[in-house]
């Protein structure tokens, strides 16, 4: 702020100077114009001859100036000269006024500077081209005397204010800037790993929201690096059984001579595989989806499409159980704004975990309909599984959690990664009894999850 107020001064001293040139010159031209007047009152015409009749008196008067010279000068229409000095600049063609108009010019004579006073007057009154010239000019002593008496009163009070300007504008900044400097070396020593929020308290009122928006990112920061975290805590706690587990198979098969057994181990790891695979894929996607706070690509999806596509791909598991595995699609298409990998993930979580809790012989079906609320969407996939208890429906959709006593075998991260995308969908998810859905089977459960359609 110091750098402009001192670049701003020179320019203040330019202006101020031209100010005073423009007021030092005003009275005096007022002089020139009564002089050019009262010389062009005195000019005689009669006919084609032109004289001044200029009082002995007025020329004293004119010579009388104590500072300045004063020229004068009075031409015919031809140029002649009637009376003056010979060597005063007569007008240039842009110099040119009409008859009876006082114009101002600067000029020089014999290399002094002038300024020069001169209007026309008619030689005949009927023909405007046939003027007179009168001139009258004076040195500029007296005009820079004044202008620089001004300047001095303008600017030499200037060298004193100024000086103690720049010390209190810079004493200003220092304390008023001393609150930001101390919270860049809040900022500068903080650990890289905190993302604590910084104390508004302390700032000056004016970044008062510029904090406010900063501590939102930590926040956001926070909430990313502590999902990482989870990430790779549970990824490695959950890899490392199954990852055991192959280890052991392995060795195993490698001392394995019978042909027989060979195979069966050989199966083993592969089952064993699958599941490391699985559980890996569920980690990305609950870490995926932990750390959107928006939804990206969003585009129309047909639910229907969506349904029958997933219900497909896990034909093959429902087979090897001996599964009846179908889907119900509404007759109409049912079109919802999303993240199509996100749907996917979420009939796939839903579809496999259908599979794994119902036993050899049952009924997994998936269904998209419209909801009973206008405006929105219901996906349900029932199963005629053990169920899950009323009071275990909550935490079923907490991250890693297996109801105590179940035999099969999982993540516990498939409700929660369908829980997630709902979310992220504006949806939410219910778990119910199957048996109040279907009277024909004593027990399963239906997850239904309920979604906003699109409105277009």
């Amino acid at each position: 702020m110091l750098a402009p107020l001192l670049l701003l001064w020179p320019m203040s001293i330019a202006v101020t100077y031209l100010v005073a040139q423009s007021i030092a010159n005003a009275p005096f031209d007022r002089g020139l114009e009564n002089n050019v007047q009262a010389i062009a009152q005195q000019v005689r015409i009669q006919g084609e001859n032109v004289s001044l009749s200029l009082p002995h008196s007025a020329k004293q008067i004119l010579q009388a100036d104590e500072n300045d010279r004063i020229y004068f000068q009075v031409l015919d229409q031809r140029g002649y000269l009637i009376a003056g000095d010979k060597d005063l600049p007569i007008p240039g063609l842009d110099d040119v006024t009409q008859i009876g108009v006082v114009t101002y010019r600067d000029a020089k004579i014999n290399g002094e500077k002038i300024r020069i006073a001169s209007t026309l007057l008619p030689q005949n009154p009927n023909l405007d081209a046939n003027t007179i010239l009168v001139q009258v000019a004076e040195t500029l002593d007296k005009r820079s005397q004044l202008a620089n008496e001004i300047i001095k009163g303008v600017i030499l009070p200037q060298f004193i204010i100024l000086p103690i300007v720049v010390v209190l504008v810079w004493f200003g900044l220092t304390r008023g800037l001393a609150p930001l400097h101390a919270l860049q070396n809040h900022i500068r020593n903080r650990h890289v790993e905190d993302t604590s929020p910084i104390e508004e308290k302390a700032a000056p009122q004016e970044i008062m929201p510029l904090i406010s928006s900063f501590n939102g990112v930590l926040f956001q920061l926070e909430d990313s690096v502590n999902a990482q975290k989870r990430f790779i805590a549970d990824a490695a706690h959950q890899l490392k059984t199954p990852l055991a587990g192959l280890q052991m198979q392995a060795e195993l098969a490698q001392r394995e001579s019978n042909p027989e057994e060979l195979k069966r181990s050989l199966e083993q790891i592969a089952d064993s595989s699958n599941r490391a695979a699985r559980l890996v894929q569920q980690l990305l996607s609950l870490a995926r989806m932990e750390n959107t706070t928006n939804l990206s690509d969003r585009a129309k999806i047909d639910l229907n499409i969506a349904a029958q596509e997933a219900t497909k791909n896990w034909l093959n598991a429902a087979w090897s159980k001996q599964i009846d595995l179908g889907c119900h699609t509404h007759e109409y298409a049912v079109h919802i704004m999303g993240n199509a990998v996100m749907m996917r993930e979420l009939f796939n979580n839903l579809i496999d975990n259908a599979i794994k809790y119902t036993p050899i012989g049952g009924h997994v079906t998936v269904e998209v309909k419209r909801a009973s609320r206008p405006g929105f969407i219901e996906i349900e996939v029932k199963d005629t599984g053990p169920g899950i208890p009323v009071e275990e429906r909550t935490r079923v959709l907490e991250r890693f959690y297996r109801i105590l006593g179940s035999d099969v075998e999982g993540s516990g991260l498939g409700l929660a990664i369908v829980k997630e995308i709902a979310t992220q969908h504006g949806g939410r998810i219910e778990i119910l009894d199957h048996a109040q859905e279907n009277q024909s089977h004593p027990s399963g459960t239906c997850i239904r999850v309920t979604l906003p359609a699109d409105a277009k």
